[in-house]
């Protein structure tokens, strides 16, 4: 999953990043102000924008408007201050998903950034199940049949990310543009090298759950 991080104080922006990236396994992308964040949230496919209000250039309440004007359909968690709430509940209306009051518990906020992460893919759950694959999101551990699978975190995050596509073709695009932030330098086999990986783990090498459409991309079989 990707994260746009849009928080003029780089320090909390840095902090928040770095605990989205150890303790999720997310890709973070971090701006500071609110003209590059609108420009890079309308610009990318992210699954979570993390919104600071007071921000120099546009401020939050503004970066949220254009942005649901713009039909971003991103989930954004608002982060303010405590004598902003007038504030967050216009953000509320005007279609944040969530807040959380400064100063904050990081592990508190990266349990919100999860929730709203998987209510943007349709699921209530921290668990996945497709076929006799299970996955615990909060745990990032994975069962097939009972057996406990140990993988690579790259490899974890694009079977997290096709089975929260189940049942649809997901493109090698769309998955690079989802797993590495902004400044990863893109290589074309890069995914067919996780895949690989994962049907091994999974004993799947006939491609019974993860199908390869040619020219098209993957899909991970109900």
């Amino acid at each position: 999953m990707r994260v746009l991080i849009i928080e003029d104080e780089k320090r909390l922006a840095s902090n928040i990043a770095s605990s989205l990236r150890e303790s999720a396994g997310y890709a973070v992308d971090c701006v500071f102000d609110g003209e590059e964040g609108l420009y890079m949230a309308k610009s990318n496919p992210y699954d979570l924008v993390v919104l600071d209000l007071m921000l120099p250039r546009i401020d939050g309440q503004l970066v949220l408007e254009r942005l649901r004007k713009a039909g971003t359909p991103s989930p954004v968690l608002v982060l303010t201050a405590r004598d902003e709430r007038q504030s967050v509940i216009s953000l509320l209306n005007a279609g944040a998903d969530d807040y959380v009051t400064k100063p904050f518990d990081l592990g508190e906020l990266i349990a919100r950034a999860k929730a709203l992460i998987r209510r943007g893919k349709g699921h209530s759950s921290s668990a996945l199940q497709v076929r006799d694959v299970q996955i615990d999101t909060a745990k990032r551990q994975v069962t097939r049949g009972g057996k406990p699978v140990v993988l690579a975190a790259m490899e974890y995050r694009v079977l997290e990310y096709l089975a929260h596509r189940k049942g649809a073709i997901v493109s090698k695009t769309e998955l690079l543009e989802h797993l590495y932030d902004f400044n990863w330098e893109r290589f074309s086999n890069v995914i067919e090298v996780y895949i690989s990986g994962l049907r091994r783990k999974l004993d799947d090498r006939s491609g019974e759950l993860i199908l390869t459409l040619r020219g098209q991309g993957y899909m991970l079989r109900e």
